[in-house]
């Protein structure tokens, strides 16, 4: 069972969570775009960079399959990767936006120094971005996931579902006397 239940309609707080991840999508791309444009394919520190943007697409396209398929297996590790990839992210802002001279001169690029200002702090303002998105999808994914556990859709009804049967007076006046209410 996926992020929501098979048999109900699409909701609105599903259509925004799918929104979101396509957001991030197309923001992490934008943001490999620029990192490329900083040409810093050669350094390990820009490779480590495309691959952090790498990741939160992956990130993204796993909960945008976990939203619409039938699967919960990868669940718990696909939040795991996304909250990883949203503090790698906000580091990343918070570097670009502090120290930007520092940044730059570690990542060896082969612009000019005025661009590569320019395009690290809106690659910085994209990571800003990336990382609200991430806490965004992570706080939907947890109310579809609530929500889906409380309509019962988990596949068993033992003690983990929500949903419980109303409780007769019977069975409330049977219990010893420290525990009537």
């Amino acid at each position: 069972m996926g992020l929501i239940n098979s048999g109900a309609g699409t909701s609105r707080t599903q259509k925004f969570y799918l929104l979101c991840n396509y957001a991030l999508i197309g923001a992490s791309s934008s943001c490999i775009f620029l990192t490329l444009s900083l040409r810093l394919i050669p350094s390990p520190i820009g490779f480590l960079l495309i691959f952090l943007h790498v990741l939160t697409i992956a990130g993204a396209v796993s909960g945008c399959a976990a939203a619409s398929g039938s699967g919960r297996r990868w669940y718990g590790a696909q939040m795991v990767a996304t909250v990883v990839t949203a503090i790698f992210q906000g580091s990343v802002a918070v570097l670009s936006f502090t120290v930007t001279d520092e940044f730059l001169g570690r990542l060896n690029s082969y612009v000019r120094e005025e661009e590569g200002k320019m395009i690290l702090k809106l690659g910085g303002g994209l990571c800003f971005g990336i990382f609200c998105l991430e806490w965004i999808v992570l706080t939907l994914a947890f109310f579809l996931s609530y929500r889906s556990f409380v309509e019962g859709g988990n596949g068993n009804n033992m003690n983990g579902s929500a949903k419980t049967a109303p409780i007769k007076d019977d069975e409330l006046t049977n219990w010893p006397w420290p525990f009537q209410v």
